[in-house]
């Protein structure tokens, strides 16, 4: 566990970490679900200052064009949502929002997701060039906490939430809880967790197939899908050998992918080659790490990683890792 919090905020004006960003925009959206064809139907951002100081504050309801999923859980109808703004209505205001600011989320990985999606349907490019997931942070500082839950990061700090699945409260509890985080990480010269954005540009429509009650075409929603990825060139390095755990990844050593993953597989298999990851489609005893965010599943690669002894991690951890990957032996 770093210093205590109010140790971590008395420190001098220049004691501030000099690589450390200039803004950022704490943002929450609600969505029609959780998959890629799925809509953002509310959203909200809190712009903070270098320092975590809260700027201001927006929040807007947008029409998904299409049934808004969960009410249950988000509390938007289609009644509600009828006359909102379309996406390509706010996406200026939602620019300038962004523009220049790191976008901090919880699990920031489905968040820009979302967002990347919405503003490429729009054929425009969302202005994000990095993210950092407060559950990334909370993890780099040792937080005591019982899991990653949003609520529970809001409990260690004190901060109250009114409205659960709001927008706006959601974002406005992230901005409360993350400015402690900051000033913890400032004091302690922790580098934060901080990923590239790769904005989206390419979605083609395809007419959906009806669910389950309904007719096709209904309410004119029509999904997207993403053009298919380019063909991954094989490997230039040797295979090292295994991942170690505490160590870091080396270039040449062999990565799988196990069951869902937040970023697309596609992308994230990208990322991986291009960090000189050779990225395999099946686990044999030259595998040199699994990675899998439901390492309990019986899937035949997981199976495989336990009588192999294969290192196993999760999305998130295999993200920081990505993001310091040793150069291979003479390169």
């Amino acid at each position: 566990m770093l210093e205590d919090l109010t140790t971590a905020a008395s420190f001098s004006p220049t004691s501030w970490p000099a690589a450390y960003p200039r803004g950022y925009a704490v943002v929450d959206v609600e969505t029609t679900g959780l998959a890629r064809d799925d809509r953002i139907i509310s959203a909200a951002v809190y712009r903070l200052d270098a320092r975590g100081e809260v700027e201001d504050h927006w929040y807007t309801t947008v029409n998904p064009e299409r049934d808004p999923g969960p009410v249950w859980i988000h509390g938007l109808t289609s009644e509600a949502l009828e006359g909102a703004p379309l996406f390509a209505d706010i996406a200026e205001e939602f620019t300038a929002r962004l523009r220049d600011r790191v976008l901090v989320a919880h699990n920031a990985v489905f968040d820009w997701q979302m967002i990347a999606r919405e503003y490429a349907r729009a054929k425009r490019e969302a202005p994000v060039r990095q993210r950092l997931c407060t559950i990334a942070l909370s993890k780099e500082l040792g937080l005591p906490l019982p899991n990653h839950k949003l609520e529970s990061l809001a409990a260690h700090f004190g901060v109250v939430q009114r409205q659960a699945h709001h927008a706006l409260d959601d974002a406005r509890v992230l901005a409360e809880a993350f400015r402690p985080s900051l000033r913890t990480a400032a004091a302690n010269g922790v580098r934060l967790p901080l990923h590239e954005c790769r904005p989206l540009t390419e979605w083609s429509d395809r007419p959906p197939a009806p669910r389950i009650g309904q007719q096709a075409g209904y309410g004119g929603y029509r999904t997207g899908s993403w053009r298919p990825a380019r063909k991954r060139p094989a490997c230039p390095y040797p295979n090292p050998g295994r991942f170690e755990a505490g160590g870091r990844l080396k270039q040449g050593m062999r990565v799988a992918f196990s069951g869902d993953t937040s970023v697309e597989r596609d992308l994230l298999e990208d990322r991986a080659t291009e960090a000189g990851l050779h990225v395999a489609t099946s686990l044999s005893r030259l595998t040199s790490l699994l990675v899998t965010n439901d390492p309990d599943s019986g899937t035949s690669k997981v199976v495989k990683a336990r009588q192999f002894g294969t290192p196993i991690v999760d999305e998130a951890a295999f993200g920081q890792l990505l993001a310091d990957v040793e150069p291979a032996s003479g390169a």
